[in-house]
């Protein structure tokens, strides 16, 4: 019980308990009372620096539980030494986990105290910088506290905000549930408590409102999951079996729509045989349909991952955008080329990047919107095809995680993209997991994982735009520099007022 013996203990133990916040545990009232356990030891820190300490211990629990699966991806599948592979897992939590301390010291630096800091300061700079954290270094906005919020009233504001609103939402009623603690039932107290509900509410209302219409018919869809095994994925002795379970999982069904993984053909589309390319195609057709296969594909010398169709519609195709560093490309190359070349064991990870924008693909009559594996992690980057887009697509390989919670944490995050578009979102994925996803952010349909099975089911496009279609990220943005700005003046108000108290009067 040391650990408890002092501020950063009970820190980074808030931090460790986020992720039942998360899918797929799914608690969503922990990461507030987490939340709200650094907010109190914010308020109590006497420097900035070491608020920026506490900041810094929260965010190593959060990261460190969260995605430790990437250890799996490193040391099992990359062949990275253990110990060094622990290293790199623990040395990638502490650096995300600067972005909390950032905040820690930011927010001891606005010239406020007790109700404001608590309520509007603290979760004005912490949404601020979950954004912030998805731009840096090509962005990492995993575990961004409104992905906890996928299946509670606070999702209602996506449509509006996005996630970043849902955080901020989240992290206000945080900062209310800290003040109304210690206010208890005193004017203020009360106050704060018709606030809670009052955000609460408001959520529970918009998550009613429909903000946008179907488009066309109802279609079948079916989605694939192979289920290889990743240590035989890009095994050439397994290459066969591979494209035979493919083959075999295609053909026995008739959907309109049919989608396969990620990289499920493990080739270059100029590779995949013929005769597996035509009879995939005729079967498709014969239903007046189409399929979606995940490969890889060559053009003038660089390396795509990407998706292609086969059936009624023209040939299309759809390359990934938006890489994984070190999965996928290598940053820095001069520096640190020999750190892909030489540790890590990843098969094609170094491509290139498909346009940013990129029309949606015109399939089973829908204008499908495709994004591979981390893309759909980038709300501003999904909305680029909206609102021409009527359906949403995202084809993954999870299986790089193992049995870590990463899987699932993906799916929650493809709630909140389907909660910001009005769209349906389909998930087709090697091991897991495989899902369809309502316009309303509900999962409608799931796999289990890590069986071979095809999710058979119905699909509907959707037309027009949220408030978020049109408006991206800047409207939480503006609210959050409006609240800091407003927050900013009254501290400097107050703070003027107190010298003029001490001079003397004659």
């Amino acid at each position: 019980m040391g650990l408890l013996k002092n501020d950063y203990g009970w820190a980074l133990l808030a931090g460790l308990s986020c992720v039942f916040g998360f899918a797929p545990f799914g608690i969503f009232p922990i990461p507030l009372l987490a939340l709200a356990v650094l907010f109190t030891l914010w308020q109590r820190a006497v420097t900035p620096r070491k608020a920026a300490g506490l900041g810094f211990a929260f965010g190593l629990g959060l990261f460190s539980a969260g995605i430790g699966g990437i250890y799996i991806a490193m040391h099992v599948y990359g062949d990275m030494p253990l110990l060094l592979a622990l290293l790199a897992t623990l040395l990638f939590s502490a650096f995300w986990a600067l972005i909390p301390a950032l905040a820690g010291y930011a927010q001891a630096l606005i010239p406020v105290a007790g109700a404001l800091q608590i309520t509007l300061a603290m979760p004005a700079i912490w949404a601020l910088l979950e954004w912030f954290r998805g731009l840096l270094v090509t962005g990492f906005p995993w575990l961004v506290l409104g992905y906890a919020h996928s299946d509670s009233p606070l999702a209602g504001y996506a449509p509006l905000l996005g996630v970043y609103g849902v955080s901020l939402a989240a992290a206000i009623s945080t900062g209310l549930l800290v003040f109304l603690w210690q206010a208890r039932w005193s004017k203020q107290g009360k106050l704060a408590l018709v606030t809670l509900l009052i955000i609460w509410g408001a959520g529970a209302l918009l998550r009613s409102i429909a903000w946008t219409q179907p488009y066309g018919e109802p279609f079948t869809v079916a989605l694939i999951q192979g289920n290889i095994a990743q240590n035989l994925k890009f095994n050439e002795d397994a290459l066969v079996g591979t494209l035979e379970t493919y083959r075999r999982l295609v053909l026995q069904n008739e959907a309109r729509l049919t989608v396969l993984p990620e990289t499920a053909l493990p080739l270059l589309r100029h590779e995949v045989p013929p005769a597996l390319v035509e009879q995939l195609r005729n079967h498709v057709r014969q239903s007046g349909g189409d399929v979606l296969i995940g490969s890889f594909e060559r053009d003038h010398g660089s390396y795509y991952n990407s998706v292609f169709t086969l059936g009624v519609a023209d040939e299309q195709h759809y390359r990934k955008q938006h890489l994984v560093p070190f999965g996928e490309f290598i940053p820095l190359r001069p520096l640190l080329g020999w750190f892909i070349n030489g540790v890590l064991n990843i098969p094609m990870g170094d491509l290139a990047r498909g346009d940013a924008q990129q029309a949606p693909l015109d399939v089973a009559g829908q204008r499908v919107a495709v994004n591979i594996c981390y893309e759909d992690v980038f709300g501003e980057e999904i909305i680029r095809a909206l609102p021409q887009a009527t359906l949403l697509l995202n084809v993954t390989n999870d299986a790089w995680y193992g049995d870590s919670p990463i899987a699932a944490q993906h799916n929650q995050i493809a709630q909140l993209r389907a909660l910001e578009s009005g769209r349906m979102m389909l998930r087709a994925t090697n091991t897991g997991v495989t899902s369809i996803i309502g316009a309303d952010g509900k999962v409608l349909q799931q796999l289990p994982q890590y069986v071979e099975a095809v999710l058979l089911g119905m699909a509907q496009g959707y037309a027009g735009s949220t408030p978020y279609v049109r408006w991206g990220n800047a409207a939480v943005l503006l609210l959050i520099a409006l609240l800091l700005a407003g927050v900013w003046s009254y501290g400097k108000r107050v703070a003027g007022q107190k010298v003029l108290n001490k001079i003397p009067k004659s």
